[in-house]
């Protein structure tokens, strides 16, 4: 493998350094986008029979909020609950649209990592064409090694950089689509949540 790394020259060194970050970034987002994080099982039940009973005191609250980031969500809605519906809605917006940028984060990175990674390949491809012409220029066709050199760099190289593309796409796309949902879910949980207070009040 070191000899392969060694072949495909110097852009190699950025293929590998994108492939190190994509694979942090992908580790973290797992670590941090499980189900039972973002939305604790039968927690919007909960909180729905905290409305209907009344239990709605700040601390019960403040503990919601902390609790994870669909409590979060709902909290907001509970923390405006004695006023009106378009009131509750816009702050449950407003604090849906950070719970998201947090479940997003990294992602753009890993996306343009996706994205970078064969151009990076490409690059390597073409510096690795440009020595072979420049080795058939300096001393024919007759020296196979030159031109082996060459070629080798050039097909390591965008190898290196679809390999490092292709899974990041893939899981660009993968937490793309589970942060969807999560979304999806916490407007659910949120309107609810907004409706039973409404008739609540």
């Amino acid at each position: 493998m070191l000899e392969i790394i060694k072949a495909g020259g110097w852009m190699m060194a950025p293929i590998l350094l994108l492939s190190a970050v994509a694979m942090a970034i992908i580790v973290e987002r797992f670590w941090s986008l499980r189900r039972k994080q973002i939305l604790p099982e039968d927690l919007g039940l909960q909180v729905m029979q905290w409305a209907k009973s009344g239990r709605l005191d700040e601390r019960h609250i403040q503990a919601l909020a902390e609790d994870s980031l669909l409590g979060r969500v709902l909290a907001a809605a509970l923390y405006h609950r004695n006023d009106s519906r378009e009131v509750m809605k816009e702050a449950v917006e407003d604090t849906g649209r950070h719970v998201v940028y947090r479940m997003e984060r990294y992602l753009n990175t890993l996306g343009t990592i996706a994205a970078i990674a064969p151009l990076l390949g490409l690059l390597g491809t073409v510096i690795g064409m440009i020595q072979v012409f420049s080795a058939i220029l300096q001393h024919g066709v007759g020296n196979a090694n030159l031109l082996a050199g060459g070629i080798s760099q050039a097909l390591i190289t965008t190898a290196a950089g679809l390999t490092v593309a292709i899974p990041a796409l893939f899981f660009h796309r993968y937490f793309t689509g589970r942060v969807n949902e999560y979304v999806l879910f916490m407007e659910e949980q949120a309107m609810q949540l907004i409706d039973q207070l409404s008739k609540r009040a």
